[in-house]
């Protein structure tokens, strides 16, 4: 009788004890990026117009390739922008460019998690030529 019930404590106990295999419905998260209507280059288009239609771009020394990191907020703006690499006049050059970012008309759908809106970062990559360089 004890042989019996020592298995039948062993099943219930590794029972209790195993893993339940079945994807837990409530942890499912379903998310979607920001998104610019029609994309990345439509907003990179955009922004170097504003870029050359509001800022004199003759005060920096800016030729080859900028990242841009900023947020979009739950409401589809940008905030917390940052430019790489650092340029002479960094500060000013910054402020520039949130000026001619907030100066795009559109703003971004913001990126969704659970179907509520959330921040997100973006990076977006531009190449500026200019004909003025800085020979100090």
């Amino acid at each position: 009788m004890n042989k019996y019930f020592f298995v039948l404590l062993l099943l219930v106990g590794f029972k209790s004890f195993s893993q339940d295999l079945k994807p837990d419905a409530e942890n499912t998260v379903v998310s979607k990026n920001a998104e610019f209507p029609g994309g990345d280059s439509a907003f990179s288009k955009e922004f170097l117009r504003m870029i050359h239609g509001y800022i004199d771009m003759s005060k920096y020394a800016v030729n080859g390739q900028f990242t841009f990191l900023f947020d979009i907020n739950t409401e589809g703006r940008i905030e917390n922008l940052n430019v790489l690499p650092k340029v002479k006049n960094g500060e000013l050059f910054i402020e520039d460019m949130e000026f001619a970012i907030k100066k795009v008309k559109k703003k971004w759908k913001p990126a969704m998690q659970n179907g509520l809106p959330v921040v997100s970062k973006r990076v977006i990559k531009i190449n500026f030529t200019s004909d003025h360089f800085d020979h100090e």
